[in-house]
């Protein structure tokens, strides 16, 4: 008798892997109208932008954007935070999706592969996102949260090796065959993720991951497509746009507040 096949999955980085442009420029003003933060906040956020987009993420970058962005949000009350995730995602997020990683989405799942996203950004903001692509599991950074509101501290950093470890047990539960499975990402920091699976893809890749996937011959995938979600799949009706997506902020990271606005070509692939 013939071994039975272990099924396998494909896991996507959030940002500028799935979404095309830049949270902070695209709720900059939601943030501040809200009165969750302040302008200097805002200030500082375009700041981390503009630091990436020029150099890319560093550990040292993400763990200043980490404590800043953990600072920022403590004391904010959870509900808060969900419903008005709830209220924008539609209208903010939703037309930011590459066209190009729906397709990736669909062809996987039509080949039987589950599909995970794997977002150093907040749960509170990743978990939506996930349900909208019809993703089956996320993995996101956790705050802790005490009488209903976050504390601050961190519960689990989604974050470079963590992202990895995080896979590795998601595999073992659910007996994924990570060298039959797919990874994509962009960003240098997520280069232990892309090298636990069998297929791994760099997707608009900033300067040092395009280097190591051009020493290891991993495909390079260049996106430029943003699409409004609702053309491609059934969404659920979009609620009326509050003042604000703080969630951005959410979990102490950088990665929500530096999603990069640079587009390309995908170039050939075929499952």
């Amino acid at each position: 008798m013939s071994p039975v096949a272990r099924p396998t999955a494909a896991f996507f980085d959030l940002d500028k892997t799935i979404i095309a442009r830049s949270s902070t420029f695209a709720f900059s003003k939601e943030f501040q109208a809200s009165g969750l933060i302040s302008r200097g906040a805002v200030l500082r956020s375009a700041y981390a932008q503009f630091v990436y987009l020029v150099g890319g993420a560093d550990h040292d970058q993400m763990e200043k954007m980490r404590q800043f962005m953990s600072q920022l949000v403590t004391g904010w009350d959870v509900q808060t935070v969900r419903d008005i995730v709830a209220d924008t995602l539609h209208n903010i997020v939703e037309p930011l999706v590459y066209d190009e990683a729906v397709d990736l989405i669909e062809e996987h799942h039509a080949a039987g592969r589950d599909v995970i996203i794997v977002s150093t950004s907040g749960a509170e903001m990743v978990e939506p996102i996930g349900e909208m692509l019809g993703a089956d599991h996320v993995v996101a950074t956790r705050m802790e949260v005490a009488d209903g509101k976050y504390t601050g501290k961190i519960r689990f950093y989604a974050y470079a090796e963590n992202k990895a470890k995080a896979i590795s047990d998601l595999a073992r539960k659910r007996g994924y065959d990570l060298d039959g499975s797919y990874a994509y990402s962009d960003s240098i920091t997520d280069v232990h993720m892309l090298e636990i699976v069998g297929h791994p893809f760099a997707v608009n890749p900033d300067k040092e991951l395009r280097r190591i996937a051009k020493e290891r011959g991993w495909p390079v995938l260049v996106f430029e497509r943003p699409v409004a979600l609702g053309s491609r799949v059934r969404l659920p009706p979009a609620k009326p746009t509050l003042a604000a997506l703080a969630v951005a902020g959410i979990a102490g990271v950088g990665a929500a507040v530096w999603i990069n606005a640079r587009r390309g070509r995908r170039r050939g692939f075929r499952l």
